[in-house]
């Protein structure tokens, strides 16, 4: 063992001496990051940055007082105590991290966030609490500073899961969100610190450092609901430090010993150019995506391709026999699994079977389908025991069709009704139009806060760029909400 020390040592000076003459693409994004402003910005851009900020805050309404947010907003605030950051929903403070960490967990609460859909990351979810802790800390920022923050955050993330090809992190059993949403959250509360290039840098490295988040959450726990805010309590932590004059990782992205890319993507060729390839030209934001469905979004084609199969006419579920459900491997390995009751809700929302059964038999998937009541329902488990969830190797030849969905449903008559979904509905080429995000909103907020609160927030957040400051919406965010529905909690 001794004796392979010296080689073992010129191995890592050699990779530390290619670390030094390696492209600082790190650096580049940190400068971008500081150099773009909203002017840089396309209007539209802009506009669809409002209008996913709306649907993190109506996601974090509905999320605020579910069960799981009850229990974790007791335990955590039993720990940091009362604070100056207000809670989404809750009518209470705490600490800024305690309240990055909680606002999140508030927005991915329910699987009614944005996602991304070719690096999955839930961008609301990471850089809307970040920003609200950051500006309690830094001073209440202005409309248009808070808006350039979630812009820019919304850039970094899934540029660096694209790096790291995206689904790839979720076939490994990472989350590929709070992987990589760390420095998503960073540059997002690093704007409004006012960090300059070096600075950013700086958080960039602090952030990346904290990354983690195991794929197994999604069956039974409830830290599943908490993973993405880890990233956004770990890049306010970063952008604080930075802030601070504390130092991080330089050369994060690229460094080849020790560096991000190198270790999460050990085995996965990770693609370095996507990180500050098309800066200020190719719009991330724009392919953010919207869900329509209380469900992660790997499971939104074989939902839509349910209701194709229902559009052709009603089907009575006694007469189905089988049913079978073939996707693309991250797809598979995501939601495939054999669900077996009891069935906890963030089970539910993660399994292929039970979100097709319960669509053929409710119509839809939305939050009612995820009821305590209708996830124990003997009439779901009689679809879910005659499904069959299969991996289509064809599926896997381009990750752009990564959403691929063919749903066989055969009937007693030995009839079969097939239908195939290439994209769901909110996905990259059927993307929600910033009208319904809108309805979206006022669906889920108005019965929880009434319509002249969810107008007043609607207002606030599509108006930002106007706001002198944002302490009127954060007041509007802050105030409590009542439980949307019973839900049984996960044990």
């Amino acid at each position: 063992m001794h004796r392979r020390m010296p080689e073992i040592i010129i191995s890592i000076i050699l990779l530390i001496v290619s670390d030094l003459a390696a492209t600082n693409v790190t650096s580049e994004l940190a400068s971008w990051l500081t150099d773009v402003q909203l002017a840089d910005i396309p209007a539209e851009v802009r506009a669809r940055a409002a209008h996913i900020l709306l649907d993190g805050v109506g996601c974090a309404l509905v999320g605020a007082r579910l069960p799981w947010s009850d229990a974790a907003t007791a335990a955590i605030c039993a720990l940091e105590g009362v604070g100056s950051s207000p809670l989404i929903g809750r009518g209470q403070t705490t600490s800024p991290s305690a309240a990055a960490l909680l606002n999140s967990s508030y927005i991915q609460g329910f699987e009614l966030d944005d996602y991304h859909p070719v690096a999955p990351v839930h961008g609301a979810a990471i850089v809307l609490p970040a920003m609200l802790a950051a500006a309690d800390h830094a001073g209440a920022p202005t409309g248009a500073k808070f808006l350039l923050g979630a812009i820019r955050g919304f850039e970094v993330g899934p540029r660096v899961g694209l790096a790291l090809h995206g689904a790839e992190m979720l076939t490994g059993g990472w989350h590929s969100g709070p992987v990589y949403g760390g420095p998503a959250a960073a540059a997002a509360a690093g704007t409004l610190y006012g960090l300059d290039a070096d600075g950013m840098e700086d958080a960039l490295g602090l952030a990346a450092t904290q990354a983690c988040g195991l794929m197994a959450a999604q069956f039974e726990s409830m830290g599943k609901r908490m993973q993405h805010g880890f990233a956004a309590r770990n890049g306010l932590l970063a952008a604080t430090l930075a802030d601070g004059g504390y130092t991080g990782i330089k050369r994060v992205f690229e460094r080849k010993y020790g560096g991000f890319l190198s270790t999460f993507g050990e085995g996965h060729d990770p693609d370095i150019s996507q990180i500050a390839s098309g800066l200020g030209e190719r719009w991330e934001t724009g392919a953010i995506a919207i869900k329509p469905y209380a469900a992660m979004a790997g499971l939104h084609a074989a939902i839509d391709a349910a209701r194709s199969v229902l559009a052709e006419g009603r089907v009575d579920a006694q007469d189905i026999q089988a049913i079978d459900i073939y996707v693309s491997e991250p797809a598979f390995h995501h939601g495939g699994w054999r669900a077996e009751r009891p069935l906890a809700a963030v089970g539910a929302q993660m399994n292929l079977a039970y979100a097709v059964a319960v669509t053929l038999l409710d119509g839809t998937a939305l939050a009612e389908q995820f009821s305590a009541e209708r996830i124990d329902a003997d009439d779901v488990w009689r679809l879910i025991e005659r499904t069959t969830a299969r991996q289509e190797p064809a599926f896997d030849e381009h990750f752009e069709d990564g959403y691929n969905t063919r749903l066989e449903v055969t009937l007693a008559s030995g009839s079969a009704r097939t239908a195939f979904i290439d994209q769901p509905r909110g996905a990259l080429s059927r993307p929600l139009s910033n009208e319904e995000v809108v309805s979206k909103f006022h669906t889920l907020a108005d019965p929880l806060v009434g319509s002249k609160r969810a107008n007043d927030i609607h207002a606030a957040v599509l108006g930002l760029e106007a706001l002198e400051s944002i302490e009127s919406l954060t007041e509007l965010l802050a105030a409590p909400v009542e439980p949307m529905f019973a839900v049984e909690a996960a044990r």
